[in-house]
């Protein structure tokens, strides 16, 4: 390991310690606004990017939301074809056949 790792290391040691140690002496509320605010930023920096994305590919965007649909009507129709194997089995019959008091 070369002085720049142990420098390296030992800095991220020392940030993760105060971390801890201000996380200990500042209150709950506080500490819950700073995780509220870093996921906040992290959600306008995601959009950022996503507008960007959206804006210069356009119909590759497109195209993935068209994959999702029929990804999603796939798995309906799969899940429609198992419901009808798993539930009663039905019979059919002539319209001119008589039936007991079964039913049958």
């Amino acid at each position: 390991m070369s002085k720049l790792d142990k420098a390296q290391d030992r800095a991220l040691e020392l940030i993760g310690e105060i971390g801890d140690g201000l996380r200990k002496k500042v209150p709950d509320k506080a500490v819950q606004w700073l995780e509220t605010g870093a996921a906040i930023g992290a959600l306008r920096a995601g959009s950022k990017v996503a507008g960007t994305f959206v804006r210069r590919n356009p119909v590759l965007v497109g195209a993935a939301v068209v994959g999702a649909g029929v990804l999603w009507y796939a798995a309906r129709q799969r899940a429609k074809k198992s419901a009808v194997i798993d539930g009663q089995a039905t019979r059919l019959r002539h319209a001119d056949a008589e039936q007991d008091e079964y039913g049958v």
